[in-house]
């Protein structure tokens, strides 16, 4: 009776011990590697994310420090908050991502990775699709601080010019 007991109670050690750290596991990986698992390059979001949330439903949010600026091909601009709905290998209904093309700022609306063998990645920005090289994403880049997205006009600050 008495080794049935170790045994049990050795099974039920593991069990706990496996339950117990599968959530830390999970809670402690970043959002570069959950990118990584879902097709996308690591590269897409900035070093500078404090924190995110993934839905059930894929809904992704991803919480920076502040808005901020980068550079991949053009200038990026992101929000203090990116949200999307999260699939393999694609971001779709993307919001708080702008993309500088001909010194406009576009909003990001989608990013797809179709075949990662072709070694591209395509950003929908509403009036055109660009194809980049995936090797531009394949390490997180450092994001600048950036109050607004540069050469827009903050509500409520604009100023007059009487004449």
């Amino acid at each position: 009776m008495a080794k049935f007991f170790n045994t049990y109670f050795t099974v039920l050690l593991c069990t706990f011990l496996i339950l117990f750290s599968l959530p830390l596991s999970l809670s402690d990986s970043s959002i570069h590697d959950l990118l990584r698992s879902k097709g996308l390059p690591p590269g897409l979001l900035p070093r500078e994310v404090k924190s995110y949330t993934l839905l059930e439903n894929g809904t992704l949010e991803v919480f920076l420090d502040g808005p901020c600026l980068t550079k991949f091909e053009n200038r990026v601009y992101f929000d203090s908050v990116v949200r999307a709905n999260l699939t393999y290998g694609s971001l779709i209904g993307v919001v708080g991502l702008s993309q500088e093309e001909l010194f406009l700022w576009l909003p990001v609306k989608d990013i797809i990775v179709d075949d990662p063998r072709s070694g591209l990645i395509l950003f929908d920005i509403g009036v055109a699709h660009k194809q980049l090289s995936l090797s531009l994403f394949e390490d997180p880049p450092s994001c600048k601080p950036q109050v607004q997205v540069p050469g827009r006009i903050m509500r409520g600050r604009r100023k007059v010019l009487r004449l």
